[in-house]
């Protein structure tokens, strides 16, 4: 298949020259005279060259004039400039140089040097045309081959995730609630600026779902006590607590063999640190105030508030009203207290997350929906 010509505007307001750059040019290239810099802007409206020979001394428009106007448009920008002078003097081809110009060709033409010349520029042109759809395409490759990777740790997520919550069969839709109570306080503090320098530091794309690990070291823990028809001995109830420890290390583990630990460590903090609480009795370590890590403090919101509205072996579920109460009453005891300030305005959100998901199969599908009607 023959290759396409390639397309070069010649400027200039002397007919001479138009008739003699287009003798010149013709049987190599497709040429179009242009007379003036304003009826160049009329072409480029319909045309756009691989390259424009561009006269400097012009009437209305000169040749320093219409390059500035090229450059200050996307759509011609990139399109290389050779002036066209019979001025030889080094102020003015540094002038034209610093706008942007690639080369300058005196007048009269040289016929074999003019040709050669636009030869060299074109084939630039060419070979940086070829680059940036080289980087275009390996670009589209990346963000493939990203988004199957990332697919492929949503798919590990899920089936992890769907193996805590088949073993502990009571506690069904719980994470997926979690992750939605817990991108709602998330927004809130973003849209407050409230722990700012450290809210805003996260990356959400990681946060969220990293909160699925949450309560993965339940996979250690014996069916007899997860699934247990009643209120858990003292020492059952010490063996449950190590679920939090567990998960900690397993995730650990995974990260000491990735270089990758973003999603991870958000992973590892809400496992380890989401029954910590606000007075410092909760487990594992104890921790009191702001010394919980600000993951673990969301986490304890959205998984007591879930907890309550959920049905256990040993209690019947509470209604959200109740659920919310006694989350309010945990103020400075088992919750940060600024947490529940905004807790408190978003409660008939909660409930309306809690009630969508309890119907239904499964949160996502038509969840936006509910929420931006709250």
């Amino acid at each position: 298949m023959k290759n396409k010509r390639q397309t070069i505007f010649l400027v200039d307001d002397n007919m001479t020259n138009l008739t003699a750059g287009k003798t010149m040019l013709k049987d190599h290239y497709d040429i179009f005279p242009i007379p003036s810099a304003h009826k160049l802007f009329g072409v480029l409206e319909m045309i756009t060259p691989d390259l424009i020979l561009l006269d400097i001394e012009m009437p209305e428009m000169n040749g320093y004039e219409a390059l500035k106007k090229l450059k200050e448009k996307s759509s011609t920008s990139d399109i290389p400039v050779i002036f066209l002078t019979a001025r030889s003097d080094p102020g003015s081809e540094l002038e034209g140089l610093s706008l942007g110009a690639i080369d300058y060709i005196s007048k009269p033409f040289s016929p074999p040097l003019l040709l050669k010349r636009i030869e060299n520029h074109l084939l630039i042109r060419t070979q940086q045309m070829t680059l940036k759809d080289y980087n275009d395409n390996l670009q589209q490759m990346v963000q493939k081959r990203t988004r199957q990777v990332v697919e492929l740790q949503n798919a590990i997520l899920n089936t992890v995730t769907e193996m805590v919550e088949f073993r502990d069969d009571v506690t069904g839709g719980h994470i997926e609630r979690t992750q939605n109570y817990l991108k709602l306080l998330v927004d809130k503090l973003l849209s407050e600026k409230i722990y700012w320098e450290e809210v805003s530091s996260w990356n959400l794309e990681f946060l969220i779902p990293s909160a699925q690990l949450h309560d993965v070291g339940k996979i250690a823990i014996s069916d007899a006590i997860l699934n247990k028809p009643g209120k858990l001995t003292p020492e059952e109830f010490g063996i449950m607590k190590t679920h939090a420890s567990i998960g900690e290390a397993a995730i650990e583990g995974i990260m000491k063999t990735t270089s990758e630990n973003d999603f991870l460590n958000h992973a590892k903090i809400f496992a380890g640190t989401h029954h910590e609480k606000w007075d410092g009795s909760g487990y594992p370590r104890g921790l009191a105030n702001s010394a919980i890590p600000l993951q673990g403090r969301l986490m304890a919101v959205a998984d007591v508030y879930d907890a309550l509205i959920a049905v256990r072996p040993y209690k019947p579920p509470l209604s959200t009203k109740d659920a919310e109460r006694i989350i309010l009453e945990g103020k400075e005891k088992h919750f940060d207290p600024v947490l529940i300030e905004l807790f408190q305005e978003l409660s008939p959100q909660f409930a309306r997350i809690a009630e969508y998901c309890n119907a239904a199969l499964q949160c996502d599908s038509g969840l936006a929906d509910l929420k931006a009607t709250a």
